[in-house]
């Protein structure tokens, strides 16, 4: 292939994303991943409708939509109470042609990017290569790798997670904090739609809540995930241990005999935005520019929505276009990171831990109302399902 105009570090959703829209506007781009093959993380796997449109031209959403499992309906329920409000993407027919959630995961999506990139000769996926560092000049960016190689583009797009080095090695900072508990995530087969949950449901409690959603994996009838929060004190071992496991989902839902459970994993979880997305000629995107909570399911197509607009700003200005639209990305992307995605994030946490009885009876009678009332639905539903953010971005100047 041509030498890349474009260099990439990650290929997670967000670096194979901004690659492919890359490629399919005749750019050179070459993509730099540390693992030896696609990475198969156990977390993100709800796609909202903004990002299906986004995809839709591509040919990726057809793709999606063959693997995934559609989502009309999420509950939030009351671990005491039972199903306190449920919402109905349907009402939101009118604004978009995807009125549910999509449940794929994360390791299924990259697969189908790369398939669509091997169709580009000007796309190229380097496998076991870790980008170290990057330094820039007015001619472009120099990538050093820690296999000792030096590689050279135009521009550089940091989507190598949370940790990113290309981030580290330009001076970005990255504030915010850590949430002192980790999350568990359980996968179990057992089927949470028999006794009544919405393929997406939220369950608060003051103690132990949890979010709960059923994920395809090699076929029906799929697997249903778990998160719940942990005492900060307890020990990894105990928490991962898969029979402890079986009688926290029992306590949660009780039945007769245990719960199986075929999956455990604990992670720590971080709220924080890059200070810039863009420096120069390099740009961020996905968790090296933002990092947040699980809850809503927003992370992984706010990284898209971020390689998207990333990848079309670069195309316009190696066509010509102003140096501003790569400032007018920073903008726009960090704002909505900062008003949307980290603030929505934290008070779905918040909803779902509260521990003062007379706040929680009220927020939780708030969901009853905004639930019972078509307008306020509306208007929750355009929130929760990122289209006021993607809105909200296209006004940022």
């Amino acid at each position: 292939m041509a030498e890349p105009r474009v260099l990439i570090a990650g290929a997670g959703p967000a670096g194979l994303t901004a690659a492919l829209f890359l490629a399919r506007a005749g750019v050179p781009v070459r993509v730099l991943e540390r693992h030896t093959e696609p990475f198969e993380d156990p977390r993100a796997a709800t796609i909202h409708p903004p990002t299906m449109e986004m995809y839709a031209e591509a040919g990726v959403t057809a793709d999606l939509l063959a693997q995934g499992i559609r989502a009309p309906v999420w509950q939030f329920r009351g671990r005491a109470e039972g199903v306190v409000a449920e919402f109905d993407l349907s009402i939101l027919s009118d604004v978009t042609p995807y009125p549910f959630r999509l449940q794929c995961e994360q390791h299924k999506l990259c697969r189908i990017l790369l398939a669509h990139l091997s169709r580009h000769p000007h796309a190229e996926i380097r496998w076991g290569v870790e980008v170290e560092g990057a330094v820039q000049d007015a001619a472009g960016v120099t990538v050093t790798t820690t296999q000792g190689e030096t590689q050279r583009a135009d521009f550089l797009i940091g989507a190598d997670g949370g940790r990113s080095n290309v981030r580290k090695s330009q001076g970005i900072g990255f504030e915010g904090f850590t949430w002192p508990e980790r999350f568990l995530v359980i996968t179990t087969p057992e089927d949470m739609g028999a006794k009544g949950y919405a393929i997406s449901s939220y369950v608060s409690d003051p103690v132990t809540w949890c979010a709960m959603f059923k994920v395809p994996a090699k076929g029906p009838p799929g697997l249903w995930r778990i998160v719940f929060p942990t005492d900060p004190e307890a020990d990894e071992a105990g928490l991962l241990d898969r029979a402890a496991a079986r009688e926290r989902v029992r306590a949660l839902i009780p039945q007769q005999g245990a719960f199986e459970v075929v999956h455990t994993n604990l992670y720590a979880v971080h709220q924080r935005v890059a200070a810039t997305f863009r420096k120069g000629r390099v740009l961020l995107a996905g968790d090296a520019a933002h990092v947040n909570n699980p809850l809503g399911g927003m992370g992984m197509n706010f990284g898209i929505h971020d390689a998207i607009l990333a990848a079309e700003r670069i195309a316009a200005v190696l066509d010509g276009g102003s140096d501003d639209l790569l400032d007018r990305y920073d903008r726009q992307r960090r704002h909505v990171a900062e008003a949307f995605l980290q603030a929505m994030t934290i008070a779905n946490k918040k909803t779902l831990e509260e521990k003062d009885p007379a706040k929680r009876a009220a927020r939780l009678d708030e969901l009853r109302a905004t639930a019972a009332d078509p307008a306020k639905a509306r208007a929750h539903l355009l929130r929760t399902s990122m289209i006021e953010g993607v809105r909200a971005a296209a006004a940022v100047a």
